[in-house]
Formats: structure tokens, C-alpha cells, sequence
């Protein structure tokens, strides 16, 4: 038996020789070393701004496959209370065919180039992308340009897709993390563009007309607000003929009257509870105020947001998991799941936690939150930082798999910075951050702020807002 032992120990002093398990510092410096070759090395994102005032960007991986998208520097917040709800209203009216090609046509031309034809809104940005095979990325930026320059905008089609946006707002409606961050928005920016919902009231939806489509369309898009991104097989040279051929003689945005280029969102620290005990979960998001997407201390924040991380009861973990509220949540079992959230617009922001638990676990929940964020603000250390400066890296490279990816990374980045930021740069950015930066930065954001708060269900064991209020600080001796 002894042997055996000696002889197991010498096999696998052997294996790990050969394969070396046990990596030095110098090899892990080497690793690391590698990485940031890699990122240096990583195709360049080229742009082009062009005489209209369109900005075309790509990256070209040499892939088969590529994206290519309009970002639309407009959405919900370009809206009034009358006419809120018209973006999301005419991304649907995109599809519903051109003075070109019938609905039925459009569709049968996306389908029979194997490509996806897909839109969304957000409160700053419309998007209409599309994904093919490389040699069809001509066709599919002239069928973006159809769609975005010819909608018919029928009659008839307006009130069919009428009924379809209501339908998706009752299927809304269902998803509670999407009601409760539109109470969120709707609290923290009181009587602002921003506490409007994408969607829209229901009242809006039923009286939009097609004047208030055309209107929108007239008054928010046109060239200096839009960016050509492509990704994956694209040659940027074809893609700046492509944008000068279909859209170099669009004109446009015309106003009746010159508006304000950005209107601030007043942040208020306030609250919403939306109780109902026939509900099995309570769902609260608690957050304050963040920065926008130019702000220095947006890294930062980001590397915070990563400090508190997000747990689900399938992950387990315990004792082990990376972060102290997660480990709370696993052993004290305060909640169901609970995700930070680090939510940016071009000037402000909100910087937060949602959760969802049990009726009588809010109050647990909310407490540990606040302790963490305490710690943040004051005793944070360079081990937790560091860790999260790793997550967060890893996490932001997994975020860049494909080519949809890169495409939207690209047009978000041109709308916000009218750039794309390096890899390389963005790394570089994040090492610079230590657990002093963290603690001023929470310093300034945190403590001693009003928070924003947004509960529905069982939430009659949350806390008031005083007492919410009153753990923005510590008192210490």
C-alpha cells in the first residue's frame, strides 16, 4: 500500500511538472501580459463622420456573418405627456411596409436572405438593426433606410399595431421587475422626461394619430443624429458609400422652433408602494442617484455596482459566494434573488439594488443593502476592489460575444461619447480604480443622499422612508 502511495506521488509530481499545474508569478504575469496584448490587438473601431452629419463606425473581424444597425440619438425623453409612447408607436410602424415594399414583401426579403430584421426604444436611443451574411450587408442597409426614410404609416396599419402595443403593455403589466422600474423612473423623475415610461399611457396609445407619427419622425430623425454601426464581416470603406448613397440626400431634423438641446432630469429622492398581499413576492428596487455616461465617476460606480454583484437562490454558493450581501442572502435567506443595477442616461443616473423576497423579509433586505453601501462609503478594501475590477472585466469582455454585441456596444458608445472607447483604455481605466476612489465616490453618490425607492406586493414589513432615509450615514465615534 505504502508503494502505491510513493508511486501515485511520484506520477503525479511528474503530471504536474509536465502540464504545470501550479503556474509561477512570473507565468501569471505573463498571462496577464498577454491579455493586455490582446485587447491592444483587437481589430480598430474605425469611423467616419460624413457631410450630412452622419457618423458611420465599424469593426471588422473578418467574420461570415455581420450587423448592421441605426442608432437613433432619440427616444421616450425626446417625448411630451401628449405624445408619450410615439417612439416605441413608430418602431413598430417600421415594419409595416414602405412606399417600396408591402409588409408582406419586406418579410419575404428578410427571409429569403436568412437574415433577422429587429428595433427596439429605450428612453434615449431607437435602434433598427439587422443581422445577414456578410455579402448581403448592401441589401440590408438599403432595406434599413427604406424602412426608416418610406413608412407608409397606413391608416390601417396604424390601428392593427394600435392593438398589438396594447397588448404588449398588458404582457408588460405581468413582468414585475419592469413595473416596478418604471415606478422607479416615474419617483425619481418627478414631472420630467425621464419618469415617462417607453410604452406610454393607455389613453396616449388609443388617440395617437398619424400626424403625431410623421410629426416625431420629422422633428427627430435625420443624419446628425444618426450612427451607422456595423460589426463582424463589414469593410467600413463599403459601409461610407452605402451611407452616402441611401441616406446622403435625407435632410433633416426640421423643427418649427429651435429646441433645447438637453433638458436636465431633476432627480427627487422619494417613494412608491404599490401594496397587494394576494401577491406571493414583494419586489422593491432601492437606489440614488447615479452619473451619466460622460461622468469620470462612471467607472468607479461601475466597479461599486460589480462590489455588490447578484445572487439567485439556483446558484447555492453559501459561505462561498463572492460578495458579503450574497453570502447574507444565501445563509440568512433574506431573499429570492437580488440583482445591482448601475443605470446610465446622457446626464444623470440611478445606482441601486432590485430584489425579490419573501412578505416579511423586506425591512432584513433593505438593512443589509444599506450596510453594504455604508461599507462602500467608508470601509471598502483593495482585496474587495480588486476582486470586483476582475469580475467586472471578465463580465464586459463576455458581454462582447458576437457580433450583435459589438455592433450595439458600438452605436451606444458613438451616441454617448461619439467615440468607442479601447478596450485597452477602458482596462487601463478600470485598474486605476482602488478602494480610495471607491470610498470618495461613494462619499459622493451614497452617503448621507436621499434614496429613491419602488416596492409592490406584500410590502408591508418595508420600512419607512425616514427610517430607509437615516441609514444613508453612520454615526462613529
Amino acid at each position: 500500500m505504502a508503494t502505491r502511495l510513493l508511486r501515485l506521488g511520484t506520477a503525479l509530481r511528474t503530471y504536474s511538472d509536465k502540464t504545470n499545474l501550479v503556474k509561477s508569478r512570473k507565468q501569471w504575469q505573463s498571462t496577464a501580459a498577454s491579455l493586455k496584448e490582446v485587447l491592444i490587438n483587437q481589430p480598430p473601431t474605425k469611423t467616419t463622420t460624413m457631410e450630412s452629419g452622419m457618423r458611420v463606425a465599424s469593426e471588422d473581424t473578418g467574420a461570415p456573418t455581420a450587423t448592421v444597425g441605426l442608432w437613433i440619438d432619440a427616444g421616450s425623453r425626446c417625448e411630451t405627456d401628449k405624445t408619450n409612447g410615439v417612439a416605441h408607436f413608430m418602431e413598430h410602424m417600421a415594419f409595416k411596409g414602405t412606399a417600396k415594399r408591402s409588409q408582406t414583401d419586406l418579410e419575404l426579403e428578410i427571409e429569403n436572405m436568412g437574415a433577422h430584421l429587429n428595433a427596439y426604444t429605450s428612453r434615449e436611443q431607437t435602434v433598427f438593426y439587422a443581422k445577414c451574411l456578410s455579402q448581403d450587408v448592401p441589401k440590408a442597409i438599403e432595406i434599413l433606410s427604406d424602412i426608416i426614410q418610406n413608412s407608409k404609416l397606413g391608416e390601417s396599419e396604424i390601428e392593427r399595431e394600435r392593438g398589438v402595443i396594447l397588448r404588449e403593455m398588458q404582457e408588460v403589466e405581468t413582468n414585475l421587475q419592469e413595473v416596478v422600474f418604471d415606478h422607479l423612473h416615474a419617483v425619481a423623475y418627478q414631472g420630467t422626461p425621464l419618469g415617462r415610461t417607453i410604452l406610454g399611457p393607455t389613453e396616449n396609445i388609443k388617440s395617437i394619430t398619424r400626424n403625431d407619427l410623421v410629426n416625431y419622425v420629422r422633428t427627430h430623425y435625420g443624419p446628425p443624429r444618426f450612427v451607422l454601426a456595423g460589426a463582424g464581416g463589414v469593410d467600413h470603406a463599403q459601409l461610407v458609400d452605402l451611407a452616402d448613397k441611401h441616406f446622403g440626400k435625407m435632410k433633416g431634423p426640421f423643427y418649427d422652433e429651435i429646441p433645447p438641446t438637453l433638458v436636465p432630469c431633476r432627480y427627487t429622492g422619494s417613494e412608491i408602494r404599490v401594496r397587494d398581499d394576494s401577491m406571493p413576492l414583494a419586489h422593491v428596487a432601492l437606489a440614488v442617484e447615479g452619473a451619466g455616461w460622460t461622468s469620470a465617476d462612471n467607472i468607479p460606480l461601475m466597479v461599486a455596482n460589480t462590489l455588490m454583484g447578484a445572487w439567485d437562490r439556483s446558484q447555492g454558493g453559501g459561505v462561498n459566494n463572492a460578495t458579503n450581501l450574497a453570502r447574507a442572502s444565501a445563509e440568512d435567506g433574506l431573499c429570492h434573488s437580488y440583482q445591482s443595477f448601475n443605470t446610465c442616461y446622457k446626464d444623470t443616473g440611478l445606482w441601486g439594488v432590485y430584489f425579490v423576497c419573501d412578505p416579511m423579509q423586506c425591512e432584513d433586505m433593505v438593512w443589509n443593502i444599506q450596510q453594504e453601501w455604508m461599507k462602500i462609503c467608508t470601509s471598502i478594501t483593495e482585496k474587495e476592489v480588486n476582486r470586483a475590477k476582475n469580475i467586472l472585466k471578465t463580465n464586459m469582455l463576455l458581454q462582447l460575444d458576437g457580433t450583435t454585441a459589438i455592433c450595439e456596444d458600438i452605436g451606444r458608445q458613438m451616441l454617448c461619447y461619439d467615440r468607442r472607447i479601447p478596450l485597452h483604455e477602458l482596462e487601463a481605466r478600470i485598474d486605476s480604480v482602488n478602494a480610495k476612489t471607491i470610498q470618495e465616490v461613494g462619499m459622493k453618490y451614497i452617503y448621507d443622499h436621499c434614496p429613491v425607492v419602488a416596492a409592490v406586493g406584500p410590502v408591508e414589513n418595508l420600512s419607512d422612508y425616514n427610517t430607509i432615509r437615516a441609514q444613508q450615514y453612520w454615526i462613529r465615534v
